[in-house]
């Protein structure tokens, strides 16, 4: 381990002991920390600049969120990204603060494991997005409902009234996913989940799509948009008519975890306690 690059909390006042606790541990381990220019003017750092794409490791100080927006800036690189939580849930994350010395200290030996997630690719008006957590599609009216047609691959499954609809990676399956009734999906599986929030209907059920199906979200709603989210972001705007496609995408990001901290430890932890 020769470098590794550095994301933080996007508050400087919450996260900046732990940057110092960081950089003692780097410095005892022979490790130059890289930080992006956005990071070296939140901490009013004068030295680290270089590029974070060439390090060995991302450490990321922080929450879920943060852990979203290093595993999105690493993507499609080869670096893995190791989280230590500074949040509320912290579940993509590998120690906790009282674990920063020791947990640091064993990733900066190379005691970690890489986990691929798959990531989904949203494509709407001709943009597109990926996200490694979920993609979206809810109303852009505080309180009014909208109408879902939607279809898997080239197959239509009707058409849906609902607050939305959320499809779902494994690894945001115990997002936002979870708390609307959506399977957990374990990692390892290539496959979304489709569920739908707050539907109108009693037959409405999440599903599980595997890999080569894509969903076709249409907006039918005569005079409400639909906002999508990509990973919690406004990614675009679907008028009355228009439609939103979601696919698992080739690229996967890495994420780095102590052998210990599996799935299944984090899941009973961090729901189940």
């Amino acid at each position: 381990m020769r470098r590794a690059a550095v994301v933080t909390h996007g508050k400087p006042g919450t996260i900046g002991p732990a940057l110092e606790r960081l950089e003692e541990v780097a410095r005892r381990a022979g490790v130059e920390l890289v930080l992006s220019e956005e990071e070296i003017e939140k901490h009013g750092r004068i030295d680290g600049s270089g590029d974070p794409g060439d390090a060995d490791l991302a450490i990321v100080l922080g929450g879920d969120g943060t852990m979203l927006r290093a595993l999105n800036r690493f993507l499609g690189t080869d670096v893995p990204v190791f989280g230590v939580n500074f949040g509320r849930v912290g579940f993509l994350a590998s120690v906790q603060p009282e674990e920063l010395e020791s947990g640091l200290a064993r990733a900066f030996a190379g005691e970690y494991e890489i986990v691929e997630l798959p990531t989904l690719a949203a494509e709407a008006a001709g943009a597109r997005r990926n996200a490694v957590n979920d993609v979206v599609a809810t109303s852009s009216t505080l309180g009014r409902m909208v109408e879902l047609e939607w279809a898997i691959g080239d197959e239509g499954l009707g058409r849906q009234p609902c607050d939305g609809v959320i499809c779902a990676t494994p690894s945001g399956s115990t997002a936002y996913n979870l708390s609307n009734g959506g399977p957990v999906l374990v990692r390892g599986l290539d496959a979304m989940a489709i569920t739908f929030v707050a539907p109108h209907s009693l037959d409405a059920r999440p599903l599980v799509v595997p890999k080569g199906r894509d969903l076709t979200v249409r907006n039918r709603t005569p005079d409400v948009s639909v906002t999508v989210l990509v990973d919690g972001h406004a990614f675009t705007e679907v008028a009355p008519g228009e439609e939103v496609r979601v696919r698992l995408d080739d690229r996967r990001s890495l994420l780095a975890t102590l052998p210990e901290a599996t799935f299944f430890r984090r899941y009973r932890t961090t729901f189940a306690s």
